[in-house]
């Protein structure tokens, strides 16, 4: 490849890969680099430049530093930028480590051999191509850390000799999301979720908890598939529900998750179970031309045997344990979402191993399952943004056609796409549902239950009847504000006196507002 003339990249300019600049400035790090190479990648959710004035400041997808911060105009100075200033963005490292060879990368380590970054850069060339350089083990130097710890979440990692360095990345070459430490993310960690959902759970009666944990599962099953635009049998979400309930009890792999196919799936006769076999995407046809209309590409059937085996790897590795659970979940389910494995069942399979990450590593308190996805059903609309947070980046380094049965043919490597993405805005998503689900949906339901329990009490004092008929009758005054509606009056509950129903309804107004209803 013809080495880049850095000069005319770095130049300044107004807009780059599609966003412009809220000032006059120059590219640097991964937007020199993207440039400079012709790269076809994801572009990074925010890019850097140099401005004219000194002040550090980000906007509109745009990180912009001072004068002081411009970068050696070669790749070193670029990749030293990147690293320091910007993260890890391990898809265009790799991109760039391809684009410029060995070569280029033996010759920075070269000139500075005890360089921490030169060291770092090193490492991560063999790391994600899986090809050593030319070049001795490094035999002076401390030891540094791969992932800057302030800026993204890692885990304590193990030691490079070769390298002299620390690999604190939380994944493997085969699947390893990256996260950004935002303040977001830090105050919801600070709010230390788990040991508020024990201290509700420890507060409430035993038996209460249990037929609040009974619904809420429940209501989380239901959820699951009514994101996902169906509205099955009871036995069905029964079914899957009690599913859920099993979650982090097996470890994750592929049988186990071909087995929770066919439980969501039921009816295959015209689903395909198993790893798909064709291409895939989430999108429309053309009404005419059945030409798809692609929103999300999934992962090309060839690449999913390895990244299905990579994200597996994850899951089950205890290395990854350290990481935040809510943390974790996000990077797996939405990772496994966006490779879109199968052709059919992928949402709920996604939200599945939310459960089965919160389980397994002790976030989720015992005998309980937070109901995430109806958490996720209320915030439908910023679900759709977190997935859109990526694929909307994705999409356009895509290079695909339409195939004969109205299906997408993609022409280009993707694979990478889908083992390295930034799981940021779907972490914090992640992390605000989960706050949901313990700070409101749970205490919202063990709330109602002891209310509808007082209300039972107090009913059977004027009228013994069966559990059944009280709970129909709360429906009744629940569904008509509070008041037996006439044909309740002359049907259900004919036998009541006009006393005994003015005694019930007022026993209902004087419920509490917020407790009325177990939908909260």
């Amino acid at each position: 490849m013809k080495k880049p003339d850095w000069k005319a990249v770095t130049k300044q300019i107004t807009s780059i890969h599609g966003r412009f600049l809220p000032e006059l400035a120059s590219p640097a790090g991964y937007a020199a680099l993207i440039s400079a190479y012709g790269l076809n990648v994801p572009v990074p959710l925010t890019l850097s430049a140099i401005g004219t004035k000194h002040k550090h400041y980000i906007k509109d997808g745009w990180q912009i530093l001072t004068p002081r911060h411009f970068p050696a105009e070669t790749l070193a100075g670029h990749l030293v930028f990147a690293l320091k200033h910007e993260g890890l963005d391990l898809t265009v490292l790799k991109a760039v480590f391809r684009a410029c060879g060995a070569a280029a990368i033996e010759k920075i380590v070269t000139e500075t051999p005890t360089g921490n970054y030169a060291r770092r850069v090193w490492f991560l060339y063999e790391w994600l191509t899986s090809e050593n350089l030319k070049l001795p083990a490094a035999t002076s130097g401390a030891y540094v850390p791969i992932v800057d710890a302030k800026r993204q979440y890692e885990v304590k990692g193990i030691t490079s000799r070769r390298h002299r360095i620390r690999n604190n990345l939380p994944g493997i070459p085969a699947f390893c999301p990256m996260v950004f430490k935002t303040d977001s993310l830090r105050a919801f960690e600070n709010r230390n979720l788990p040991e508020l959902a024990e201290k509700l759970m420890a507060a409430v009666p035993a038996g209460r908890l249990s037929r609040a944990a009974a619904y809420l599962l429940l209501k989380d099953s239901r959820s699951s598939f009514e994101i996902e635009g169906e509205h099955p049998p009871h036995q069905r979400i029964e079914r899957w529900g009690n599913a859920i309930s099993n979650a982090g009890r097996n470890p994750i792999d592929l049988p186990e998750l071909l087995r929770l196919q066919k439980i969501i799936i039921e009816d295959n006769r015209f689903v395909k179970l198993g790893l798909r076999k064709e291409g895939g995407f989430v999108g429309e046809h053309d009404r005419d031309t059945r030409m798809p209309i692609p929103v999300h590409i999934s992962a090309r059937a060839a690449d999913l045997p390895q990244l299905i085996e990579g994200l597996i790897s994850v899951a089950n590795d205890n290395t990854a344990r350290e990481l935040n659970p809510v943390i974790a979940a996000a990077a797996l389910a939405f990772g496994f979402v966006y490779i879109h494995p199968f052709s059919d069942g992928n949402g709920r399979l996604h939200r599945y191993l939310i459960q089965h990450i919160l389980a397994a590593r002790r976030f989720t308190p015992p005998g309980m399952v937070l109901p995430i996805a109806s958490a996720i059903l209320d915030k439908i609309d910023d679900y759709r943004k977190a997935l859109e947070s990526y694929s909307v980046r994705l999409l356009p380094a895509i290079r695909w056609k339409p195939d004969s049965d109205g299906n997408v043919e993609v022409l280009n490597d993707t694979s990478d796409f889908y083992r390295y993405f930034d799981a940021t805005p779907h972490a914090e998503f992640l992390f605000r549902c989960v706050a949901r689900a313990i700070e409101i949906e749970m205490p919202a339901e063990t709330h109602f239950l002891k209310i509808h329990d007082e209300f039972r009490a107090e009913v059977n004092a004027v009228c013994p009847m069966p559990g059944a008929t009280i709970n129909l009758l709360f429906k009744f005054l629940k569904q008509n504000d509070g008041k037996l509606s006439r044909r309740a009056r002359e049907k259900e509950f004919a036998a009541l006196t006009e006393q005994e129903m003015e005694r019930i309804e007022s026993i209902y107004a004087n419920l509490p507002a917020s407790s009325a209803d177990p939908e909260l």
